[in-house]
């Protein structure tokens, strides 16, 4: 198995196509909110957030790049150069 590769923004910057898509006010607020919700996690140390679209368990990307490998799951805050 190839070793994964950490993106360098992969903290704080999802990979754009896995947030809500469009230019809408209500979209931005959605991405807004999703993003708010990660950094707020990432920052207190938890592994998961709720996501406020579907309100399941979403995986942050610390969690993620804890794992030291890439799952292929298309996670929407992978970290790695996949």
């Amino acid at each position: 198995m190839k070793p994964s590769i950490l993106r360098l923004d992969f903290l704080f910057k999802p990979i754009p196509s896995r947030l809500p898509q469009g230019n809408s006010e209500h979209l931005a607020n959605l991405r807004r909110a999703i993003l708010d919700a990660h950094q707020k996690a990432v920052e207190k140390g938890d592994p998961v957030y709720i996501d406020p679209i579907t309100q399941r368990s979403v995986m942050t990307a610390a969690f993620l790049a804890s794992r030291a490998t890439c799952c292929t799951s298309g996670c929407r805050h992978c970290p790695y150069e996949c």
